[in-house]
């Protein structure tokens, strides 16, 4: 049997433990979780106006050049970024609905009125930050671009000596002068990368003109 002493210092060292413990739980509570990495890339930016206002985009819709929109290579439509001109820090949130840059080295073409946000009036340096994603549609596909082309008859032979590197395919879209010879069907960005390499590889081919593009219904 406990002593009215021992009882009197059980009781109270089961009290701070539970002070202990409840201090604790109301600690972690009150910590702010850490904002998740958001996905990010750096490099150069462009602009397109006119002839393309009023036109579809490669999602559908008509563009508006002064709207805050770009054109991603990869990106899904819908993807709201955040662009950070890090030449000024000014920054503006745009939707992809678009397809492109087609142009080696750049990594998005913003709509005038986003340009005209961040203070780029021909090309500039941007860092994108990924702020929202629309909800997966199921499987997506990529496939590596090789080229583009104002003649027909020229894609047609660049997709001919493409053979060896599985589907090819010349696409167009509705109101553009330009054809695209695109390789593979790819379920991930990273195979399509891969496939990319070996492409670059390939005797005849110019490697700045070789990248990675997500596929779309058109395509």
């Amino acid at each position: 049997m406990l002593s009215q002493t021992d009882y009197t210092r059980r009781r109270t060292a089961g009290a701070l433990t539970f002070l202990s413990l409840a201090a604790l739980t109301l600690y972690g509570c009150g910590k702010k979780a850490a904002a998740p990495e958001r996905p990010s890339e750096s490099g150069i930016a462009s602009w397109y106006g006119h002839p393309y206002h009023g036109r579809k985009t490669a999602s559908g819709e008509t563009y508006d050049m002064e709207g805050k929109t770009a054109a991603h290579r990869t990106l899904a439509f819908g993807t709201v970024v955040q662009v950070t001109n890090t030449e000024n820090s000014r920054q503006v949130e745009v939707r992809i609905n678009d397809r492109g840059p087609f142009v080696a080295g750049r990594i998005i073409d913003l709509s005038h009125g986003a340009a005209q946000s961040l203070g780029i009036t021909g090309t500039g340096k941007v860092r994108l930050e990924v702020v929202s994603a629309p909800p997966t549609r199921g499987l997506d596909s990529f496939a590596v671009q090789t080229g583009a082309y104002t003649d027909r008859a020229e894609a047609d032979r660049a997709r001919a000596a493409l053979a060896a590197f599985g589907e090819t395919r010349v696409v167009q879209r509705e109101g553009d002068q330009t054809w695209r010879v695109l390789a593979g069907m790819e379920q991930s960005e990273d195979a399509a990368n891969r496939l990319a390499d070996r492409i670059r590889a390939a005797p005849g081919v110019t490697a700045a003109d070789v990248f990675v593009v997500r596929l779309d219904p058109e395509n």
